[in-house]
């Protein structure tokens, strides 16, 4: 059985404002160059990769992420059972990938934290720590960006206009959460 230590203790409530770790959700990390990877993922997991940059795909279980040219982070939409570390999702892409030698497939689940943002005040909380420019993003739902928040790496992705999910490095995790807190409440 496994042992899953969730990286954040709870979830934090602002006036227009609210913060939470969801878990567990498997994510995927994959890498192909060629037509046949993305014709194979497509028909394995019934979902196209994002060929344009910075945007996203998705489906009713999964949701794919453009992080380069040849690299995406396929992640559930929904919060999986906790006491198993095995997924359908990368058994049948390492099936239909891996051994076929069309792309890699590196599950990421235990080195991401997804962390949702709802509200009103996420980019003026985003504005106060990255140099990122939100403004075209804010307004294209489905829109990814990499960038640095209070000097970390993350993931964003817009799930709407009041809804992000932020990808953070498990190691990191504590510290942006406790920044993002701070920050929050000055706003």
């Amino acid at each position: 059985m496994l042992n899953y230590n969730q990286a954040l203790p709870d979830q934090k409530l602002f006036q227009d404002l609210q913060m939470k770790e969801i878990k567990p959700i498997m994510k995927l990390i994959v890498r192909g160059k060629k037509r046949e990877f993305i014709s194979a993922v497509g028909k394995s997991l019934n979902i196209f990769l994002p060929t344009e940059a910075n945007t996203a795909t998705q489906s009713d279980k999964l949701t794919a992420l453009w992080l380069s040219p040849d690299e995406w982070m396929i992640f559930s939409n929904n919060a999986l059972k906790e006491n198993t570390n095995t997924y359908d999702t990368e058994t049948l892409l390492n099936r239909n990938i891996s051994k076929t030698n069309l792309g890699a497939v590196t599950d990421v689940t235990d080195q991401f934290v997804m962390i949702n943002l709802k509200g009103d005040k996420i980019y003026d909380l985003f504005e106060t720590g990255s140099p990122f420019n939100f403004n075209l993003f804010k307004t294209k739902k489905g829109s990814v960006a990499q960038t640095i928040l209070a000097k970390i790496d993350v993931i964003i992705h817009n799930q709407d206009k009041s809804e992000v999910n932020l990808f953070v490095r498990r190691s990191f995790s504590q510290h942006l959460f406790s920044w993002m807190n701070d920050s929050a409440s000055r706003l």
